[in-house]
């Protein structure tokens, strides 16, 4: 069930070239802020999914605890609010699957509170090809699988890598984003979407 709803997430990068001296490990206060600062997001993104797919489409968060994946030419969408994450199928004529994304490590992003610097949590931070890039996962659950961060410098979230319970990885590469931006409640409605189909 996790499975498919960690097609959530992400793909490679669009890493920003800069001359090698100046590259530096982003610190993980640094991250932690930024993130914590990220209310709302907008933005094109592609994913390689762990069969080596790649889909595309237009994430929609709003932190914390609401995300929406909308794929291009497909009626597939994962929504996640209210504390559960929603992953309708396009090829499925049964309900979404449901489960608590409190399982998902894709909670680390959403979270009301993100502090890295959390016992446990960082099991990889270093600098690789001028990003920074962080591994993390919930202390309490590693076995809920992690993610993998990856950011440029000035500070901003590129793609993430989410492998899951079972070892597969889903990846997924943003475009260029647009922050602040203003959603609708629907636009994370689990409910309403139900409705509506």
């Amino acid at each position: 069930m996790k499975k498919l709803a960690l097609a959530l997430a992400p793909v490679i990068a669009l890493l920003v070239t800069a001359p090698a001296a100046l590259a530096q490990k982003i610190p993980l206060n640094t991250i932690s802020n930024y993130l914590n600062g990220l209310t709302t997001l907008q933005s094109e993104f592609t994913q390689i999914n762990p069969d080596g797919t790649i889909s595309a489409g237009t994430v929609y968060i709003q932190r914390p605890n609401r995300v929406r994946f909308e794929y291009k030419n497909s009626k597939q969408l994962v929504l996640a609010s209210g504390g559960q994450v929603a992953v309708f199928d396009s090829k499925s004529n049964q309900g979404p699957q449901i489960f608590p994304l409190s399982e998902t490590p894709l909670s680390i992003i959403l979270a009301a509170n993100v502090n890295l610097a959390r016992q446990g949590m960082v099991t990889g931070h270093s600098e690789v090809k001028n990003s920074t890039v962080v591994t993390a996962q919930d202390p309490q659950h590693p076995e809920y699988g992690n993610i993998q961060m990856v950011f440029t410098n000035p500070t901003e979230l590129r793609q993430w890598i989410v492998t899951d319970d079972t070892g597969k990885k889903t990846t997924v590469i943003l475009g260029e984003g647009r922050k602040g931006v203003s959603f609708k409640p629907s636009t994370f409605a689990i409910q309403s979407e139900l409705d509506r189909r």
